[in-house]
């Protein structure tokens, strides 16, 4: 175990991830530990995975991960997650909106339900965890960080409800960063073809995705951890902006 930290430069900092025990969240909350910043893990449903993650950190430097259950579309819950965290770090540096739902919704197939789960979880709870972080990250001169989507300036067919959220969560990031300035920095990034869905991506279509992007393949987890810890770490006179990470797609397609 290397519980060293003196020379690391995000050492004694918490951070909040949401969605964080799986795929870009993980590889994010990896990048983040690995510069001294302390990490609490929120998951859904995802618990193994989270704890798993946790238990890595933490065998890294001690207590340095702790594990916050919650769903995010019970808004009423979201100041408690926030108190709960306090109560065990003491502190907040960081807000990292991750957590996300994604899948198409023809118009023909739409619902309520479907609406209020992608604004719900892209846009609803990143404002509400914002609410009811700024004190917190208000004192330490802390950051907020928004996952947004380059789909939330060029639509995407068949998603006439999550493309909008990630525009809503866009407008979000640059309307914080000029109400919570100067004591905190709100910044987005926007992925392209990090990673295929889940329930996986026909051939041709992955084929012509990437034929769109100028450098001509997918990125990696590693791409958007990267450009968060620059965000957070060596960005001090950036605000109010969204950087693109996704291989100049988002240029012209």
């Amino acid at each position: 175990m290397n519980s060293d930290t003196s020379s690391l430069p995000l050492q004694n900092q918490w951070a909040l991830i949401t969605g964080a025990g799986r795929r870009i969240g993980a590889c994010i909350a990896r990048t983040l530990h690995e510069q001294g910043m302390n990490i609490a893990i929120h998951y859904r449903g995802s618990a193994k995975d989270a704890e798993a993650l946790a238990k890595d950190l933490n065998a890294a430097r001690a207590d340095s991960a702790i594990t916050l259950q919650a769903d995010l579309l019970d808004t009423e819950c979201l100041a408690g997650l926030v108190d709960k965290l306090i109560s065990q770090t003491g502190r907040l540096d960081l807000l990292l909106n991750n957590a996300s739902t994604f899948y198409p919704t023809p118009l023909d197939e739409v619902t309520e339900t479907h609406w209020t789960d992608l604004m719900g979880t892209n846009l609803k709870a990143p404002l509400f965890l914002a609410q009811a972080a700024a004190p917190h990250l208000r004192a330490a001169r802390g950051n907020i960080i928004n996952i947004v989507d380059i789909h939330a300036q060029r639509p995407l067919s068949k998603h006439p409800v999550y493309g909008p959220a990630k525009a809503g969560l866009a407008m979000l990031t640059r309307s914080l960063a000029k109400d919570l300035a100067p004591e905190i920095r709100v910044n987005g990034v926007s992925p392209g073809a990090i990673l295929w869905p889940e329930d996986g991506m026909p051939d041709n279509v992955a084929q012509s995705i990437i034929k769109q992007i100028p450098l001509h393949r997918m990125g990696e987890p590693g791409d958007i951890a990267r450009t968060v810890l620059f965000l957070v770490k060596d960005a001090p006179y950036i605000t109010g902006q969204i950087i693109a990470v996704d291989g100049g797609r988002s240029v012209g397609w």
